[in-house]
């Protein structure tokens, strides 16, 4: 994979919510995206109690690549532009292993596939929409649609048979 041409330093909060079910105890889920990274060490509580919590999962980067400039741009056009957070439970504590944070909303529906990552989006802020949108007016190449045509049916050649014979009447 290419080199982004920018990254963008983010840091991620999830939350923890008590589950109603007698099988798990907790429903963890990607809660928000913070504008840079604060100077703290993951998987701090930042709040809550026993029903609810709030925690940095950590440090992520957003890499931008050229050649992914219009799926930038369909995901700022839709009005409510995402930032998808993937995270791999871990099985251990943390339980929760931070893996990657996307702008790109073709790569972050792909992630989904994964049947054991936790993959949800979030809000993008607006100062990542700035950086966005100053990207895509570098880097966005508009490509027109052509309609390919298809090239004609030849009649005849629904009539011939394998090897080029024809089927004899008696």
């Amino acid at each position: 994979m290419s080199k982004p041409l920018v990254i963008i330093p983010v840091g991620v909060v999830v939350e923890r919510l008590k589950a109603q079910s007698p099988w798990i105890d907790h429903i963890w889920q990607p809660a928000n995206v913070l504008e840079g990274v604060p100077d703290m060490q993951p998987w701090t509580l930042l709040e809550g109690n026993s029903d609810r919590a709030l925690f940095y999962a950590g440090r992520a980067e957003i890499g931008l690549h050229a050649g992914d400039a219009a799926h930038y741009r369909e995901n700022l056009v839709t009005g409510y532009p995402k930032l998808w957070i993937i995270l791999r439970p871990t099985g251990v504590e943390p339980p929760l292993e931070l893996v990657m944070v996307t702008a790109d909303p073709f790569e972050g529906e792909g992630l989904t596939e994964s049947a054991t990552d936790l993959v949800e989006p979030v809000p993008m802020p607006e100062s990542i929409q700035g950086v966005l949108m100053a990207f895509i007016d570098e880097h966005y190449v508009d490509e027109p649609f052509f309609k390919r045509k298809r090239d004609k049916a030849n009649p005849e050649a629904f009539a011939r048979r394998p090897g080029g014979l024809t089927e004899k009447k008696t």
